[in-house]
């Protein structure tokens, strides 16, 4: 029974670690969604007198909310000193020419939705945002607002400041903006979650074992102190060889309650507190297995001064015990037990769990002081 209840224990603890995990991964599968990250082709032009020069290149990404499609326009930067745009009432100088623009917007001091919407609501048809001094020309995807046919592209620093630079020197810049290739993030999505995923799993798992190594030792410590008071306690309980001529052996003597085998000479007893004796063989596991006197009931281990719960407890001390049994025995007692006869046949075994109270022809047994004092 005991087996079976660690066997259902280490079931529950697995089931429980799989769940567990199950959860991790699910959690894990929304911050892992896969996103893909679209780089744009900017074909740059620069109006100088009658010339016009060009330049062509992957030089931006797409935000990750914007519209990905074709889009051409002239360049137009916000007036005045501030290029983040971010108050309502900023504005765009474009040329005489009524075709479609694009802003070109400084990164920072406010959110790029805020950036987007005060361009889109002054009629730009795409948004460039340009990213942080400092930066060269690193990029990323802008997470933003999606706002409807507008197109929102971030570049770099860089080549932001050399085309503003241009237009406050008076020259006419367009750009034809055009969805260049996908890609997908792997290193700072996937592989960020798959860390986040396995410092949880290994955590978990440090845990759990860290746990059951104290639980072991704590098992271990008792199961030793254990093992001492009951090899004192089993010290304290007397033991006597039954003689011919004894009056537990007579025709008319008593029976043992467990087996219910007639007490015969060389048959070694153990005499517990409450005077009641029984089959040493019969008594010690019944004991291990009880705690009590199956006549009276009386709590032997703790009158022995072991406080033990046994029938609720975690573990039987029978199952506890059962590899130190022979230990608990003194050399004297071992000498007689090896006096002991061979064991009965099993069939005349009786259930212990059904034994209530003795026959009742020896339902008064005497007690060993009364029946025979022992020597």
């Amino acid at each position: 029974m005991q087996r079976l209840q660690m066997d259902i224990q280490r079931s529950h603890t697995a089931s429980s670690w799989l769940a567990r995990l199950g959860i991790l991964w699910l959690l894990s599968q929304n911050c892992c969604r896969a996103s893909a990250v679209w780089t744009a082709y900017m074909n740059i032009s620069f109006h100088i007198g009658n010339r016009m020069l060009s330049e062509l290149g992957e030089t931006g990404v797409f935000g990750r909310s914007s519209t990905l499609k074709t889009v051409a326009g002239e360049i137009v930067p916000p007036d005045g000193k501030t290029q983040s745009a971010c108050h309502p009432s900023t504005s765009f100088s474009r040329s005489q020419s009524a075709g479609p623009w694009l802003a070109l917007i400084e990164r920072g001091g406010c959110p790029f939705t805020q950036k987007i919407k005060v361009a889109v609501e002054k009629g730009a048809s795409g948004v460039i945002i340009y990213n942080f001094p400092g930066t060269s020309n690193q990029v990323f995807p802008m997470s933003h607002q999606m706002f409807e046919d507008t197109v929102v592209v971030m570049i770099g620093n860089l080549k932001g400041l050399e085309i503003l630079h241009l237009i406050r020197k008076g020259v006419r810049v367009t750009v034809m903006v055009e969805v260049g290739r996908k890609h997908v993030i792997w290193t700072n999505h996937y592989f960020v979650c798959f860390v986040i995923l396995t410092v949880a799993t290994l955590t978990y798992v440090i845990f759990y074992h860290i746990r059951r190594v104290w639980v072991s030792r704590i098992q271990s410590r008792r199961r030793r102190h254990l093992e001492t008071d009951l090899k004192i306690a089993f010290g304290q309980l007397p033991l006597r060889v039954l003689k011919e001529g004894d009056e537990e052996v007579s025709p008319n003597g008593d029976s043992c309650v467990i087996c219910f085998e007639l007490y015969k000479p060389n048959d070694t007893v153990r005499i517990l507190t409450c005077k009641h004796f029984f089959h040493k063989n019969c008594i010690d596991p019944w004991i291990l297995a009880h705690g009590t006197c199956p006549m009276c009931k009386c709590d032997i281990l703790s009158a022995l001064g072991i406080q033990v719960d046994v029938e609720d407890g975690t573990q039987s001390l029978q199952v506890l015990m059962s590899d130190e049994l022979p230990d608990i025995l003194s050399p004297t007692e071992e000498e007689m037990n090896n006096e002991l006869p061979p064991a009965r046949p099993s069939d005349k075994v009786t259930r212990v769990d059904e034994v209530e109270e003795p026959p009742a022809s020896h339902s008064q047994a005497n007690p060993v002081g009364d029946a025979h004092p022992f020597s």
